[in-house]
């Protein structure tokens, strides 16, 4: 079995070239050129060119793994040598020009998550952990932010696009939020998202509902940044499909309370 380090290195090669290739692309502009896979979830041949990209080097160099994606292959598998891979995460961003939109590969073994690349591509931005050896944002180390007061945190969401079954739920819990936060963001791309979280850009960040492919990545940057990363129950997350709530340790666990109704959000007065 490869190194973390080497499944890194691999990784981060697959995520830039696919940036490149995204960076260069023409967006098609009229929807006639996308392809449904859902209310409001739209793919591309922009998609499926990148993932070929990702696909022919990540099996170039190890032929035996398996890798999972929306498009890819969507049933989670957990043994051997597993990548966890979104090829464009913010394709309705990337579809209207709206510069929020990232590539992620996440590595695991077993289930576990051995390393993780995402690059958030009109910053050319990568951010990359390897498990054990911490996170690390254009070869400078980074860490979840130090806040700890609710009144002074900025939360990241995601809100619901495809199913409304809980959207009076959600709406519930994002006036919770928004009464207890400074502010409250939506970008459109869970791995930029959970990239913040790590870099301490984002103090905190939730959402209903996600695929393995678009939190994989993100939830190893954030653990090896300080962070926790769980569903809405607070259990921890493996390589599934799930809610996640995110942030450093103190914002996480206000999020917790708040999202499951034992906290008003409102943060208590000083006086």
């Amino acid at each position: 079995m490869p190194s973390a380090n080497d499944l890194l290195h691999l990784a981060s090669t697959a995520a830039r070239q696919a940036g490149l290739y995204l960076r260069t692309a023409e967006r098609p502009r009229d929807p006639a050129g996308w392809t449904s896979k859902g209310r409001a979830d739209w793919a591309t041949d922009v998609d499926r060119t990148a993932e070929t990209i990702i696909t022919e080097i990540l099996l170039g160099a190890f032929p035996g793994s398996r890798i999972i994606g929306e498009e890819l292959s969507p049933e989670v598998v957990t043994d051997g040598l597993v990548w966890v891979v979104d090829p464009l995460d913010g394709t309705t961003n990337f579809l209207h020009g709206f510069p929020a939109f990232a590539v992620s590969i996440a590595a695991a073994v077993d289930g576990v998550l051995e390393a993780a690349a995402v690059l958030h591509v009109p910053l050319d931005r990568m951010t990359t952990a390897e498990r054990g050896r911490g996170t690390w944002e254009d070869g400078v180390r980074v860490t979840v932010s130090p806040i700890t007061d609710p009144a002074h945190s900025l939360v990241g969401t995601g809100l619901p696009y495809r199913d409304f079954g809980r959207i009076d739920e959600y709406l519930g819990q994002l006036g919770r939020v928004i009464q207890g936060a400074t502010g409250v963001r939506r970008p459109g791309s869970a791995a930029i998202d959970l990239a913040d979280v790590a870099a301490g850009r984002f103090d905190g960040f939730w959402e209903q509902r996600l695929s393995a492919w678009d939190i994989a990545g993100g939830t190893l940057l954030v653990r090896e940044a300080g962070g926790k990363v769980t569903d809405s129950t607070g259990r921890d997350l493996g390589v599934e499909h799930s809610s996640v709530v995110a942030g450093n340790p103190a914002i996480h666990g206000w999020l917790l309370a708040v999202l499951n109704g034992r906290s008003e959000g409102r943060v208590p007065s000083s006086e």
